[in-house]
């Protein structure tokens, strides 16, 4: 039996991919613009040659071969036949309904058309991209030059050669541990003789967040770190801004007191300047028994969207995010174990 392999693309830290590690996939290349998000796919194993850790813009030329070149090396040293499946997340400016700075250069979405021409160079027996909700309605200029919805350029592409099915998912149904909805693409060549709507993940009973971190400790003083855990930890706020979170019940924001002292705020020019409610979710405390909310950028500050921890006054912690993203405690963030993090003094933590 051929040995199952894929190459990620936009694979940032290698979270979203990890799966696939785990399932025993094979990694041919990983590609990311930043290395230091490669050296924690390092940290991780991800790659069995260190050719395929590769770093560098997706639009260069000299970047698309390394990666083809990476293919090449399975299939004389591995055996490899055709690679399994082609991961390709594609950054989404111009996309997320949280980015309001939307250019011509983001419009049009190079960086998705590049990802569909390396499918077409490489023809993997599968092939998914992963994306925002509106993915497939954002305007790209396709390989021929026309501006078109990225669906159509996905049709253009790549329709003569897999069967492609495109849905909107909300993962939180599928086993994701918070509510995250997404447009998931699935191409399946079409002499395998696949139905893509198979590969699909079958539904799951939502869990709530009670469930997914419920068992870790309070954490109730500023600056304090798990013993346990290193990750268990909740980034400082200021501390006046206590006063505005600490009476909250759950599904309550700091904008519902009523008491002027406990409502956010800061100074200028010596006077106190309220501030403006512009997002529904900035300081509301989260509910044990619902569903965890989406990970934002962010989550790791007070003033972020949905991150007051439902008992504590805090924002969630380093493992209870990682918890919320689905990310397994076998991942690896540096070179060094769990348990040799946690023995460090704490002034190095």
């Amino acid at each position: 039996m051929s040995k199952l392999t894929y190459i990620s693309l936009f694979s940032s830290a290698g979270v979203g991919c990890y799966g696939f590690k785990m399932e025993k996939f094979n990694c041919v290349a990983t590609n990311e613009l930043l290395q230091r998000r490669l050296d924690v796919q390092r940290a991780n194993n991800k790659c069995k040659y260190e050719s395929g850790y590769i770093q560098g813009d997706i639009l260069l030329e000299e970047t698309k071969q390394k990666i083809l070149s990476q293919v090449e090396l399975w299939k004389t040293k591995e055996k490899m036949d055709e690679l399994t499946v082609l991961i390709a997340t594609p950054p989404c400016q111009g996309m997320s309904v949280a980015n309001h700075k939307k250019g011509d250069e983001s419009k049009r979405n190079s960086l998705v058309v590049a990802s569909l021409e390396l499918i077409k160079q490489i023809k993997p027996k599968f092939f998914v991209l992963e994306n925002v909700k509106a993915f497939l309605t954002t305007i790209c200029t396709d390989l021929d030059g026309k501006d078109k919805k990225i669906k159509e350029a996905i049709n253009t592409n790549l329709g003569d050669l897999y069967n492609i099915e495109f849905k909107v998912l909300n993962f939180k149904n599928y086993g994701a541990n918070s509510s995250r909805t997404r447009t998931l693409v699935i191409g399946a060549r079409k002499d395998l003789g696949i139905a893509p709507e198979t590969l699909y993940p079958v539904y799951r009973k939502e869990k709530t967040l009670r469930e997914i971190i419920g068992d870790l400790p309070s954490l109730k003083v500023m600056g304090e770190i798990s013993p346990k855990d290193i990750f268990h930890y909740f980034r400082k706020y200021a501390p006046e801004m206590r006063h505005w979170i600490e009476l909250l019940k759950e599904g309550q924001s700091a904008f519902d007191n009523t008491d002027k002292a406990r409502l956010p705020h800061y100074y200028r020019n010596g006077e106190i300047v309220y501030t403006k409610n512009g997002n529904s979710d900035k300081y509301t405390r989260q509910y044990w028994d619902k569903v965890a909310p989406c990970v934002h950028t962010r989550n790791d500050i007070l003033a972020s969207q949905a991150t007051v921890h439902p008992v504590d006054d805090r924002v969630f912690s380093i493992r209870e995010i990682m918890r919320m993203m689905s990310i397994p405690e076998t991942f690896k963030w540096t070179n060094h174990t769990l348990e040799e993090l946690n023995a460090l003094p704490l002034t190095d933590k």
